[in-house]
């Protein structure tokens, strides 16, 4: 039996990684993960604790004894915290700053990549994040790192947000996102950056139907498309 295929899309914040990996895993039977979703679990965590993100002594011990799980169900992926879906609380402004924060500190990757990577344990997966092929699944068939020009992933996030009843302006959503770019890029583990074997796509111009179309087009070409009809 051939491997579980595993395709990572890494890239910035509104660069599409979500839509496009939704879309990808539906076309391909397989199961979507959102693996930033359990850093912001993290982030909901120690505010709902009211421990600053910063103190990352007691963020580590904090969510050494946080059971944060990810299950799937109906094709999509729900994170828990100690048996609580929270899935639906984890798009505000301060989670997401927050999950910047504590996504820099080492005892909580730790705990959060193994968690990832067991979700995929025995199934194939489209998971997207920030260090996705280049740190949880080095090893994966297909990696993709998504990027596109920050006012225009400003102008996606804003469009997201309001959907989700957050209200924001342009300028400070593409404050808020550069700021977020910046602390990806300059923390010392697992750093923003393309895998050496990753496929890099500019969503700046295209829908996300045309970049799942690229995607695609690569898995056939790579002859992954015959596992058992993938490709739908």
């Amino acid at each position: 039996m051939p491997e579980p295929l595993i395709v990572t899309i890494d890239g910035p914040a509104g660069a599409g990684k979500s839509t496009v990996a939704q879309m990808l895993a539906a076309r391909l039977g397989l199961t979507y993960v959102d693996s930033g979703a359990t850093y912001r679990a993290a982030a909901l965590r120690v505010l709902e604790a009211g421990i600053d993100p910063h103190d990352e002594a007691a963020v580590g011990r904090l969510i050494g004894r946080t059971d944060v799980r990810v299950e799937s169900s109906g094709g999509e992926s729900h994170v828990l915290i100690d048996g609580a879906d929270v899935t639906a609380r984890l798009r505000t402004p301060e989670v997401t700053l927050a999950a910047a924060l504590v996504s820099r500190l080492p005892e909580v990757r730790a705990k959060l990549i193994q968690i990832q990577r067991a979700f995929a344990r025995g199934r194939g997966v489209v998971m997207e994040g920030r260090d996705i092929g280049t740190v949880v699944f080095p090893q994966a068939q297909l990696k993709i790192f998504l990027k596109a020009d920050v006012e225009e992933r400003a102008r996606r996030r804003l469009n997201q947000d309001s959907h989700d009843g957050h209200k924001a302006t342009l300028e400070k959503t593409a404050y808020e996102i550069g700021r977020r770019d910046q602390l990806d890029a300059e923390r010392k583990i697992s750093p923003l950056t393309p895998a050496s074997d990753a496929i890099e796509i500019d969503s700046t111009h295209l829908q996300a139907e045309q970049v799942v179309g690229q995607i695609l087009e690569l898995v056939r070409k790579k002859g992954w498309a015959e596992r058992g009809g993938l490709v739908r």
